[in-house]
């Protein structure tokens, strides 16, 4: 399977740019599967609605979330009924709305395992263990038997626990991937035993900009340590940054990784297909 894993949607310049882009990728690329993050796409703070149905009407498969879930609160109802989006397995104790996991229908009939789970270093709450949550997971659904391909998105801040994600789930899921810290980084690369990996998908959003905000207000609590207004969302021209696979459907390994990076500021890079 050819698989695009796209990185947080930061804001009304992420929206646009997944809309206009996209739809071209899947076809020049001949996507089978795709992902998205999409958990600062209203705002910069959370997913509104209306904002994934823009998602997924513009060819995502799959929306992942994070530790901002649910701060757009209609997201508590809505993911009840829209099971293409997910929020992390280790979000909260107890009942949460919600599928941490789901085996999805990609093209050709074949199935995706999509997983999320937020990490615990540096991150505000202290979130349940990430890998027992995704143990459990990966064993329910072996790649290459249950499911041709297993994508595992790791939420968090630390690019350590990260790779450690990655080389625990190494020969089990088909792509680990890092998001939340918006930048990506340049270690993509396939682990000894299949495993796609790379630590951070990065964003997409203007990187004219501290981490997708307008740059003014957080460089004046870098500066002085006193906040002045709220951050708001960054509105230049958005890079889409991610991660492209091939998969064996036989063995649910990755054949081939290529870190993504269109449009924007950014120096391009993305697959080049014969």
């Amino acid at each position: 399977m050819k698989i695009l894993f796209l990185g947080d949607v930061m804001g009304r310049t992420g929206r646009a740019a997944v809309q206009e882009r996209l739809p071209n990728l899947r076809e020049a690329w001949k996507l089978d599967f795709v992902v998205i993050n999409g958990e600062n796409a209203s705002s910069g703070m959370g997913l509104s609605g209306a904002h994934a149905k823009l998602l997924l009407d513009a060819g995502a498969d799959c929306i992942t979330l994070g530790d901002h879930a649910f701060d757009q609160k209609e997201m508590m109802q809505f993911i009840q009924s829209e099971p293409r989006v997910l929020r992390p397995l280790n979000l909260a104790r107890g009942d949460v709305p919600g599928l941490g996991c789901r085996v999805f229908e990609a093209r050709g009939g074949r199935k995706v395992m999509v997983a999320q789970v937020l990490g615990q270093v540096f991150m505000k709450q202290p979130y349940s263990d990430p890998f027992s949550s995704i143990d459990q997971v990966l064993r329910a659904h072996p790649r290459g038997g249950m499911v041709q391909a297993a994508i595992v998105d790791v939420h968090c801040e630390a690019t350590s626990e990260k790779m450690g994600m990655g080389h625990f789930c190494d020969g089990r899921a088909s792509l680990v991937v890092g998001t939340h810290t918006h930048i990506p980084t340049a270690d993509t690369q396939i682990l000894p035993d299949g495993t796609g990996f790379q630590a951070d998908a990065g964003m997409c959003g203007d990187y004219n900009s501290v981490i997708g905000m307008e740059k003014s207000e957080p460089m004046r609590r870098f500066i002085t340590g006193m906040p002045k207004a709220r951050f708001t969302p960054a509105v230049g021209e958005a890079t889409l940054s991610g991660v492209y696979i091939e998969t064996d459907d036989r063995t649910g390994q990755t054949t081939r990784i290529e870190m993504v990076r269109q449009g924007g500021r950014l120096s391009q890079s993305g697959p080049r297909l014969t």
